[in-house]
């Protein structure tokens, strides 16, 4: 699609290396100078009064999984006496909110009035720019935004470095058509990316299956059964036993605090790297090994198994793989499993139930998803002889390798979607791309939905 585009006609040099050349009639301008910069809080946790109101409050966790650029809700909500607590108060729609600790750089724009925690900044933008324009120049440059964070126990973007960052600025009729140029493609790639994201539900959802079918009846379809006892697990193998998951393994939390962050230091394992059984690499952060605390066993073995510990990823959990050997435990906790094989009890602790009616239940009964070692330790798994756990997570090993694979495939067919769509944007909102020629000619969204039902009809 690029190639079909020109450059503009004169371009001068900004000296800034994240945006370097521009069309000579752009401005470049300081985040500060175009918007106004808010702060966020969090009321105080102890007070009933201040929490699950109707005033939509973000965090970090919120932005981190939002899909599209539109906040409409948040995972918590708080009342307009909490948010009046802090000394804040509501940022207007159209606003966008940004996460300005690690993860620097996720953001949205609000929906409605909202306000967010201290992990996030509040831009309210000023009449001579596009909201919308602003997110898109916001999101081609969060790398270099990221960059700009200091902070010896975590990494914080602060105010006046928000405030001092650059963007580049063309028109506002020009911006209009950027937006509406961009919004044409994302809107492709988002259908794309959703058709995509159904395939993989429904192929995770297969998986799930295989694995709690054989967790909980094993290999034998004729196997003689017995009573578990418990209502919601029914009947189980005759000669399997329930155990309590602190009866066969030791729990331990992960680091309060994280170490300070070095570019070449040690892999920080975070409820964001922790994903249906797997340790995912999406915003690692890597600390200083000499900033670990000594004596916390906060270095990670090979088939310890990580259990995420509160916020939106509660009770989710991972085994760790020879290459996370050595790598540090953040806030969650850390089975070691002594009773077992490791593999068969991470297998049992992803089943739905253990997951779904035990851990995630357990997890709401404070005020938000929360776990403890004792409740994650209360768990009843279900335990056969070991010969039959090696059999079983061969089997589930076997039976899940092409759903596995095919999982895979769509998620990378959908990084690559985004990897396109992420350098195009950044194109476009430096000036190196002129779309001004082709946005006017895009239908919008009402005239793509009556064609759509013409093909159909």
């Amino acid at each position: 699609m690029n190639s079909t585009f020109r450059a503009y006609p004169t371009y001068r040099s900004t000296g800034i290396e994240w945006l370097g050349d521009v069309p000579a009639q752009w401005e470049v301008r300081r985040i500060g100078t175009i918007a106004e910069i808010r702060n966020g809080a969090t009321p105080s946790t102890s007070d009933t009064s201040y929490w699950d109101g109707d005033v939509v409050w973000i965090t970090p966790d919120d932005l981190g999984k939002l899909h599209g650029r539109y906040i409409v809700d948040s995972l918590r909500r708080i009342t307009e006496q909490g948010y009046r607590s802090c000394g804040t108060s509501l940022a207007p729609a159209g606003s966008i909110a940004i996460s300005t600790r690690a993860p620097i750089g996720h953001l949205g724009i609000l929906r409605s009035d909202a306000c967010v925690n201290q992990g996030c900044r509040l831009l309210v933008p000023g009449t001579e720019v596009e909201t919308e324009y602003v997110h898109y120049a916001l999101s081609a440059t969060i790398s270099a935004l990221a960059s700009f964070g200091q902070g010896s126990t975590f990494t914080e973007l602060s105010r006046d470095k928000l405030a001092s960052f650059a963007l580049s600025l063309p028109s506002l009729p020009e911006q209009r058509a950027i937006v509406w140029y961009l919004d044409y493609v994302d809107r492709r790639v988002r259908r794309y990316v959703a058709a995509k994201r159904k395939l993989i539900g429904l192929l995770e959802e297969e998986r799930q299956a295989v694995i709690h079918q054989a967790v909980t009846r094993g290999l034998d379809p004729n196997v003689p059964l017995k009573s578990s006892g418990v209502a919601w697990l029914g009947d189980i193998p005759a000669h399997w036993h329930l155990r309590r998951l602190k009866t066969i393994g030791g729990i331990r939390y992960g680091l309060g605090q994280p170490p300070r962050e070095l570019s070449n230091g040690l892999p920080l394992i975070r409820a964001t790297n922790v994903s249906r059984g797997k340790i995912v690499e999406q915003d690692m952060i890597l600390v200083d090994p000499e900033d670990v605390p000594k004596g916390r066993n906060a270095l990670l073995s090979e088939h310890e198994i990580i259990v995420v510990r509160s916020g939106a990823y509660t009770a989710d959990s991972a085994i760790v793989p020879s290459e996370y050997i050595g790598a540090v435990s953040g806030y969650d906790m850390v089975v070691t499993v002594r009773v077992g094989l490791p593999e068969f009890i991470a297998l049992a602790l992803l089943s739905s139930y253990v997951h779904n009616d035990q851990l995630v239940i357990e997890s709401m009964r404070s005020a938000q998803p929360h776990l403890n070692a004792e409740e994650l330790g209360s768990a009843v798994i279900l335990i056969p002889p070991m010969p039959e756990q090696a059999d079983i997570v061969e089997h589930i090993q076997k039976t899940t390798t092409h759903l596995d694979t095919a999982i895979a495939r769509a998620r990378r067919q959908i990084e690559l979607l985004e990897e396109y769509r992420t350098r195009l944007i950044a194109d476009v909102v430096t000036g190196k791309l002129d779309v001004r020629a082709t946005a006017p000619n895009l239908p919008d969204e009402a005239d793509e939905e009556t064609q759509v039902a013409t093909n159909v009809n």
